[in-house]
């Protein structure tokens, strides 16, 4: 199975391309797709897409799992998220990808077994967990990869449940 991970953003949108066989991650790609402040916010949200239909042209991913957008206290903040959020899950819907999306509490739960991890520990499982010499950075790309491995292990788990019921009929 092959997964793009995407940490949602205006300013900073991280991605991150696994493929995920047999219990094991190869790391395909990860970075970032960043957007200039003073452009307009049309011309950003138009760079974001443009800029994920290129990683998915490239890739060719399966599924792609995206962060819920989190309540937070800046409403314009949570606003201009949500505008680039769709404008990402547009990309992949005129890919054809499947389209998943994960809390942070499930990411954290499903990358370090512990829903109240802080940004710190699922940084460095996903270091760890993929291999890597070091924690990506930005703190987008890695937190991408995290909700790639997440997806990667929710997939598994439905899919054994899905067995365990055939087996059981």
């Amino acid at each position: 199975m092959r997964v793009l991970g995407i940490d949602p953003g205006y300013a900073i949108v991280g991605y991150g391309v696994l493929d995920y066989n047999s219990s094991k991650f190869k790391v395909l790609d990860f970075g970032a797709v960043k957007t200039k402040a003073g452009e307009s916010f049309p011309c950003r949200l138009q760079h974001i897409f443009e800029s994920l239909i290129k990683v998915i042209d490239l890739w060719q991913p399966e599924v792609m799992a995206i962060e819920k957008v989190f309540h937070t206290t800046n409403a314009k903040t949570v606003m201009d998220v949500s505008q680039a959020r769709g404008v990402i899950i547009l990309a992949a819907q005129v890919k054809g990808l499947d389209i998943v999306e994960y809390t942070p509490l499930q990411v954290k739960q499903s990358v370090v077994g512990y829903g109240r991890a802080d940004k710190k520990q699922v940084q460095e499982m996903t270091r760890i967990i993929l291999k890597l010499n070091e924690v990506p950075k930005p703190d987008d790309t890695a937190d991408a990869l995290a909700l790639a491995i997440c997806h990667a292990h929710s997939s598994s788990a439905s899919q054994l449940i899905q067995r365990a019921s055939r087996m059981s009929l």
